[in-house]
């Protein structure tokens, strides 16, 4: 990441404010919340593959109880994407002429696992898959190349059948489109890129590699802005380091892998209590499958309720029958509502936003100083990506007496209500990093 330093003129500025208008051990002290809106949680929805019951079926529950979610999309099968599934490479036939002398070997294995989904024919695909998840377990090499000696000889022996075409408007009514995704992401929902054809990216070279990452972040740009290309999730949760370091050099965060020192990354298949985490902040996956138990679902809840360092990350795919380890909606809207009757401890919000808070935090300064009749605030951060524009939650010790206050940063006005900590009142409030001072005054406020 890159930093930026502070302005020399405003911290002397600051200095001077601050001891020429004193406060008391309490008064004025200003904190960034741990969790937005002082919560002591967070909790993400995501939703992987892009299924149309995702849509249909899990929106609408969600959008009744006020819950965003992150949606992680398979780009190249949205009717009207440009960049669909391709090989970049030599010809593919010069790569099967080769493999009736040359085995696999680590010296070709990238390339010619790239290749074999895209031959032209039917079922090759799947040699892709299989060969890449072996390769992604890290125990069997051999066992990876045998299979793609397997499939290519095949092909050379004209076992597969020529692929077929299919028409582009197909089964599209169980797609969703560009302009129903435009209009939930108008909503407040986040759509991240799960890459153009869900390939399995430990067993792609380069060039294909860096095709299905940045052509799939591409198409998020052209049908849904710059603020959708934050966050990716290379197919299968895998962990393979070439392919999450390949994607965490074209998006701000994987949920594959979050590097920050001040997490603790716990993914899917993790059995570490997350509650014995000593960092700041703990990343908890969960995926609640077909026979995932409610019981078990609402414990994970209860757990990030308890603590005050927990961001549970749900990973869910299939809905009423169509997707991956599908939950019906009753199931689905059960647990929604477990975490809705927690909402007062919980923060509810998408995977980038997450990410931003934590990040903006840990990269924070926040500082407090008596300026007349008000108490001024100024909140920076060292991040220079644009991407990082979450305001964050303050909170600051206000002097006796004061009962509401009125918040003002550039031209936005908010009132806060005090609430008392051990006799010392305090609030919480919304600042937006790097932006103007905040200033807080006891309400009603005196004239400017």
């Amino acid at each position: 990441m890159k930093y930026k330093s502070w302005s020399r003129t405003f911290v002397i500025a600051a200095v001077v404010f601050f001891f020429a208008f004193p406060l008391t051990a309490q008064e004025g002290r200003t904190e960034i919340t741990k969790w937005q809106y002082g919560k002591s949680g967070a909790v993400s929805l995501t939703y992987d593959d892009g299924s149309i019951n995702q849509f249909r079926v899990a929106v609408p529950l969600m959008d009744n109880l006020g819950f965003p979610a992150t949606f992680f999309i398979i780009t190249g099968q949205i009717p009207g994407s440009q960049y669909h599934g391709t090989f970049i490479g030599r010809p593919t036939k010069a790569i099967i002429e080769e493999t009736a002398s040359v085995p696999t070997s680590k010296e070709n294995f990238f390339e010619r696992a790239s290749a074999i989904a895209f031959l032209g024919y039917e079922g090759t695909a799947t040699y892709h898959t299989q060969a890449g998840e072996t390769y992604d377990e890290g125990k069997d090499f051999a066992k990876a190349y045998r299979i793609i000696d397997d499939a290519y000889a095949k092909v050379r022996a004209g076992a597969f059948k020529p692929a077929v075409a299919h028409e582009a408007s197909a089964n599209q009514e169980n797609r969703i489109t560009w302009d129903e995704l435009g209009t939930l992401a108008r909503r407040g929902y986040e759509f991240a890129s799960h890459t153009v054809t869900h390939p399995r990216v430990a067993a792609l070279d380069d060039a294909n590699l860096a095709y299905e990452l940045e052509k799939s972040r591409q198409e998020i740009l052209d049908h849904l802005g710059f603020k959708h290309t934050f966050s990716v999730e290379c197919p299968y949760g895998t962990e393979d380091p070439r392919g999450v370091a390949y994607a965490l050099e074209r998006y701000q965060v994987a949920r594959n892998h979050m590097p920050d020192p001040f997490v603790d990354d716990l993914d899917r298949a993790s059995a570490t209590d997350p509650a014995l985490s000593t960092k700041e902040y703990v990343r908890w996956q969960r995926g609640p499958l077909t026979k995932t138990s409610m019981e078990l679902i609402k414990s994970w809840v209860d757990t990030v309720a308890a603590h005050d360092n927990i961001w549970l990350v749900l990973v869910s795919h299939g809905v009423d029958g169509i997707g991956w380890e599908s939950k019906t909606h009753q199931e689905i809207k059960e647990y929604l509502q477990y975490m809705k009757s927690k909402e007062d401890r919980l923060w509810i919000a998408t995977f980038q936003d997450v990410t931003k808070y934590m990040r903006e935090r840990a990269h924070g300064d926040v500082r407090s100083y008596r300026d007349g009749d008000a108490l001024s605030v100024v909140l920076r951060d060292n991040l220079t990506e644009a991407s990082y524009d979450l305001p964050l939650t303050l909170k600051t010790y206000v002097p006796h007496g004061w009962h509401t206050v009125e918040v003002r940063q550039g031209a936005r006005t908010t009132r806060a209500q005090v609430t008392l900590d051990q006799g010392q009142g305090y609030v919480l409030y919304q600042a937006v990093p790097n932006a103007e001072v905040v200033r807080l005054f006891p309400n009603p406020s005196p004239k400017p």
